[in-house]
């Protein structure tokens, strides 16, 4: 009530049509938008009164558009430690006290758009640290001449690449990869269905999966869900394969070692690389 109140004494002092029309916001001093309190007015009386629907509504625009992920640390082709960059998402809670005193007084006609720092979760510090000690490794070979499936052999490989999985933390490679449409740039290729070759989104990212798996069973991490395929596969010995496919079965593993591991990922020629590395105070398994 004794809001209400002030805000009405504060319309008779200061006319509606004196109050500043136009907000300018601002994000490090750059223009980024701008916006209007008839924008979120509730029109259907002749009180001033916010529309609360609009108004969420421009907060959910605002906060989903002025965002910024933060970028991990990587390990580049050549070999060399490439810096993590920070970055920032909105303050909903403080952006939605400005338009609200943008509202009902005449405040200022541009303000700073509140924003939060977003640090990365590795560092070039932790990415160094992590990449003394090799703990599992594995190579498997595919045909370079079968594009389609090579192309998706390499995708996946990117996906799974330079990847860092802390203590007590789950690896999915479904999660990690996500899923295999055209969108994303996976091609049809051979896929094994109930023990018969058929043509699929994403044939070959199986190889991937399982090469990764075998990485990560010669380094001891700690196999959570595993499926072979219905009918042997070329490129590992029986029952060494990893199947996979999005929404039903996945690769996971744990990392139950007392420090990160990262995962290396390559393709040299027709050769499926992959390393796990970690700090040299890792404390294996006897």
């Amino acid at each position: 009530m004794l809001l209400n109140g002030l805000i009405c004494l504060f319309l008779f002092l200061h006319p509606i049509d004196q109050i500043a029309d136009d907000l300018t916001l601002t994000i490090h001093n750059q223009k980024v938008e701008q916006i209007n309190r008839e924008d979120f007015r509730l029109l259907a009386t002749n009180k001033e009164w916010i529309d609360q629907k609009a108004f969420n509504l421009i907060i959910t625009n605002l906060t989903a558009k002025y965002q910024k992920p933060a970028k991990n640390a990587y390990i580049s082709d050549y070999g060399d430690i490439m810096p993590e960059e920070n970055g920032y998402k909105v303050d909903a809670k403080k952006l939605a006290d400005i338009l609200y005193e943008y509202f009902y007084s005449i405040g200022k006609d541009s303000v700073e758009i509140p924003i939060i720092p977003v640090y990365p979760k590795v560092d070039s510090e932790l990415l160094e640290s992590i990449q003394k000690k090799q703990i599992g490794s594995y190579v498997t070979f595919f045909n370079q001449h079968n594009l389609e499936r090579s192309h998706n052999i390499e995708l996946a490989t990117k996906a799974i690449h330079n990847n860092v999985v802390f203590p007590k933390e789950r690896f999915s490679f479904n999660v990690t990869v996500g899923e295999r449409t055209p969108l994303k740039g996976y091609k049809k290729a051979t896929v094994i269905v109930k023990g018969e070759l058929s043509e699929g989104i994403g044939g070959g990212i199986c190889q991937v999966s399982s090469t990764l798996f075998n990485a990560v069973d010669a380094a001891q991490l700690s196999i959570i869900e595993r499926y072979i395929h219905s009918r042997k596969v070329s490129y590992v010995p029986p029952g060494r394969d990893a199947t996979v496919s999005w929404a039903g079965p996945d690769f996971i593993f744990l990392n139950d070692f007392n420090q990160p591991i990262l995962i290396q990922a390559r393709i040299y020629g027709g050769m499926l690389s992959v390393t796990i590395l970690s700090s040299e105070n890792i404390q294996l398994k006897k």
